[in-house]
């Protein structure tokens, strides 16, 4: 592949993940978990035109998501398999999410946020994502299943690398439908949690918690958060500046009981000519938040303003490592 080619690869991506957004939204990989059908059928239970959805099944045929038989029956892939409802670890809400509107509109007018260094989410969606959110709730729904899918996806690595013995309760800061925690519990059956996020959020998931070990809490963790001896901050401090992370930490620290700790789970910039997915999850902050992905010196420096220090590095096969963080 030529160089040219290649670039003109990268500048069609995106027609690559709105049309997998499509199979999410027309629910494609759940009308083929029971067979093979062909597009008019798959046409006829969405109420879509047959030629439209034709276009984009033979699409699927292209990127591997689909087979088709002579009869012009499509078959699914163990890719396409991925966006079904009921598949564990199901990335159907994440294909939903990164191209709906408050991710999309947006990454339309990144090269302004490179130029002003300010995300331009205020002035497109009328306020900060997580506002944004509290106005849309099926938006909010799909985020919070695109970050379990990412849970699901990459936290088994995180949780055998995270060793809760003597833990006796968690808090999932910002934990959504608590994914984290919940894994934990598995590992440790001893292990009591508490998901802790905004009061929206806490009302949304808190029929999903049947368990007399978790509890969902609403609230704001600028202000306080749950007593507990391990504190979970999974994708949460890159959402935010310097100032307001050293906010979240020290509202941990604050109400840590003695001996506990603070395992922040997040990308680190690594030194050198590699930073990796890193770099470009931090342009995904510099586009929707006013945060960043940070270096290892960086959160050295939040931990120190919050009253804390580095007591552990732990570098998963995942993308994330775990930072554990104890009073300074």
């Amino acid at each position: 592949m030529s160089t040219h080619e290649r670039m003109a690869d990268m500048i069609f991506g995106y027609w690559v993940s709105q049309a997998v957004a499509a199979y999410a939204a027309l629910s494609v990989p759940d009308h083929l978990a029971g067979g093979a059908l062909t597009a008019a059928e798959i046409a006829q239970r969405e109420g879509a035109p047959t030629d439209a959805t034709f276009r984009l099944m033979r699409a699927g045929l292209t990127l591997g998501l689909l087979t088709i038989d002579e009869e012009e029956r499509f078959h699914a892939t163990a890719l396409m398999d991925t966006l079904r409802t009921d598949a564990s670890g199901s990335l159907r809400d994440l294909a939903l999410a990164m191209t709906n509107r408050s991710h999309w509109l947006p990454w339309g007018d990144f090269a302004t946020a490179v130029r002003t260094g300010q995300s331009q989410v205020p002035k497109i969606l009328g306020g900060n994502l997580f506002e944004y959110f509290q106005s849309c709730p099926e938006a909010a729904d799909e985020f919070t299943g695109a970050m379990a899918g990412l849970t699901a996806m990459w936290a088994p690595d995180v949780v055998r690398h995270l060793d809760t013995t003597g833990v006796k309760v968690a808090v999932d800061v910002g934990g959504a439908n608590g994914a984290l925690v919940r894994l934990l519990q598995h590992a440790n059956p001893g292990l009591r949690g508490i998901v802790f996020d905004r009061p929206d959020v806490a009302a949304a998931v808190e029929a999903e918690f049947t368990s007399d070990r978790l509890d969902v809490v609403g609230g704001d963790f600028f202000e306080r958060v749950p007593a507990a001896d391990l504190y979970l901050l999974k994708f949460v401090l890159h959402d935010w500046d310097d100032e307001s992370c050293v906010k979240i930490l020290s509202r941990c620290r604050e109400a840590m009981d003695p001996g506990g700790r603070i395992a922040i789970i997040d990308f680190l910039i690594a030194d050198g000519d590699d930073p990796g997915i890193a770099a470009l999850m931090d342009l995904n902050m510099l586009a929707m938040a006013d945060g960043k992905e940070r270096s290892l010196a960086e959160f050295d420096e939040l931990l120190a303003k919050a009253g804390l220090r580095r007591a552990a590095l732990r570098l998963p096969a995942s993308p994330q490592v775990i930072i554990e963080a104890v009073r300074a």
